[in-house]
């Protein structure tokens, strides 16, 4: 459909945190190509001169006019660039910090309005709630700029990703009755608290009210800005089935569109380079493992990774750690190097294991702790830490399973890899990512892009689309879905031990049969196929905006 603008507001815009980052900055391609530069990413500028965005280059021709006579309160100031990934698309970053002042008065007129509860509100509430403001008031202006009125006949849509942007999709509902809404929730704020406090979700959740789970683990502030999102915008969509249930349930609303999120191979090298870049990627984390452990490590060792957010128990780090201990008790043929690539809080590089990297080979010894590459800030209650030294695992030479924990983001500075995720990605064997609170799952969808075989749950948006989609087998798709519920762990560890020890088996033809299966799944999940669901919404908001105006 033809839209005038589409401007689309997230934390993560040009903010790598998390997989939201991951969803916009691969969408982009896909809809300058729709919509050229009528595109605008509107995102935090929580940037400075020390410590500039790498993903943000800032322009000052790009809307001067508008920029010289923004409007916004005072204190309130707008940088203006492209986000550097594919397709460039149009960003604005808003410096939010006077926004603080005003939520008292936010929060009040939002109850009045929309019955928002903010009373109980802690920790990054307010952080959420000034920028989402700050970006109504920069949508506002920029409608100004380009004349934006009800009666303009323009086409213009206003898409808020996630709990901490619902104030400002409020704010434009209120303000701009002609501009279209969507709000997309990733994930439910009170789904993802009620499995992290380590209650069951999926057996339970015909008996949980939202609101009142909200109550009893303190979320009613972050729930009630979710709820009031929803039912407000002209169109909710969240990124799968799995959640749409959960939505339906705790925020009494089914989503109008289940929209999943795509993928672009601009981050996967080229044929021409693929092959280079793997060795390069397997000789850098090999160099890693041997610096720790002291000894030489066949080349051709089996490599496995897990990586993500540290939620300990929703994305399954427990489960991985317990499924590569059963992993070691079935003796595989082949060594393995198992990372868990999870950022922690983590404190500085080891200073001892970048000297080793650097040193002759021949000198090499053990390290202490050779199971952790960056050393910790809280050692004593960091769950991962605690549970790989709980198992026993010491890289010793003892066990055919080494681990590693890689507890900082990989972003190329990192001060022992120094190379992006992707960049090491590549030289994997197998993935796991064994979620049991995973609404989409872009880390598998990632694995398989790069060709390496994956394994995930039947409680990942992923997963489901995989067992809807496909044949559930490594030889069909490249992925293994482990069925998974709320009292099956023992058996979902034993069914991955078993899935990584047939892969540890696999002869170099079977392994390149799977790894070419994994990447025709991935190319099913592009973002050419998946943005129909992204028009679908925005011809329902279209629709709905046209009929209260």
């Amino acid at each position: 459909m033809a839209l005038d603008l589409l401007f689309e507001t997230s934390w993560e815009v040009c903010n790598k945190i998390g997989g939201i980052y991951t969803v916009l900055s691969t969408k982009a391609k896909t809809l300058q190509k729709l919509y050229k530069d009528k595109v605008i990413f509107i995102g935090p500028d929580v940037w400075n001169a020390e410590n500039p965005s790498p993903y943000f280059k800032e322009s000052a021709s790009l809307l001067k006019a508008w920029k010289a006579d923004t409007g916004l309160p005072e204190g309130v100031s707008v940088r203006v660039g492209r986000w550097d990934v594919p397709g460039n698309p149009l960003v604005v970053l808003v410096k939010f910090d006077a926004m603080y002042a005003q939520n008292d008065a936010l929060f009040g007129e939002m109850w009045n309005r929309y019955g928002v509860d903010s009373l109980h509100a802690y920790g990054d509430y307010g952080e959420a709630c000034a920028f989402s403001h700050a970006a109504g008031l920069v949508i506002e202006s920029l409608c100004r700029y380009y004349k934006v009125t009800p009666g303009s006949g323009k086409n213009v849509i206003a898409h808020f990703d996630e709990w901490t942007t619902g104030m400002g999709l409020l704010y434009v509902k209120w303000k701009l009755p002609q501009v279209a809404t969507i709000f997309t929730t990733h994930a439910t704020s009170i789904g993802r608290s009620i499995c992290g406090n380590g209650k069951p979700l999926y057996g339970q959740l015909n008996n949980y009210n939202g609101d009142q789970m909200a109550r009893e683990l303190n979320m009613e502030a972050k729930h009630s800005l979710e709820k009031a999102a929803a039912h407000n915008a002209d169109c909710f969509t969240t990124v799968s089935e799995v959640t749409a249930v959960e939505c339906e349930q705790l925020l009494e609303l089914r989503p109008d569109v289940v929209t999943p999120n795509g993928f672009e191979r601009n981050f996967v090298p080229a044929k021409a380079h693929f092959a280079a870049a793997r060795r390069e990627a397997r000789a850098r984390l090999l160099d890693v493992a041997e610096a720790l452990t002291g000894r030489d490590i066949a080349d051709h060792a089996m490599l496995i990774a897990t990586s993500g957010r540290c939620e300990y128990r929703n994305k399954g780090i427990d489960v991985y750690l317990d499924a590569l201990a059963e992993l070691a008790r079935r003796n595989p043929a082949r060594e393995v190097v198992a990372f868990v690539m999870v950022p922690a809080w983590s404190r500085e590089a080891r200073a001892d294991l970048a000297k080793a990297l650097e040193s002759n080979p021949c000198d090499a010894h053990r390290l202490d702790d050779p199971v952790i590459t960056h050393w910790l800030n809280n050692p004593d209650s960091d769950p991962v830490i605690g549970h790989i030294h709980s198992i026993g695992f010491a890289n010793d030479g003892s066990s055919r399973v080494n681990v590693i924990y890689v507890p900082c983001y990989l972003n190329g500075t990192d001060g022992i890899f120094n190379a992006a995720y992707y960049d090491l990605l590549i030289g994997m064997d197998a993935t796991v990512f064994p979620s049991y609170y995973e609404p989409w799952g872009y880390t598998p969808l990632e694995s398989i892009a790069f060709g390496v075989p994956t394994i995930t749950t039947s409680l990942s948006g992923f997963g489901q689309w995989i067992l809807d989609t496909t044949d559930n087998q490594f030889d069909s798709c490249g992925v293994a879905v482990i069925g998974r519920g709320d009292y099956n762990y023992d058996e979902t560890v034993g069914n991955i031990a078993r899935s990584l020890h047939f892969l540890n088996d696999c002869g170099e033809e079977e392994k390149a049969r799977i790894s070419a299966a994994a990447m025709a799944t991935a190319q099913r999940a592009a973002w050419s196929y998946f943005i129909t669901y992204y028009v679908e919404a925005f011809e329902i908001a279209i629709g709905r905006r046209n009929n209260r105006i």
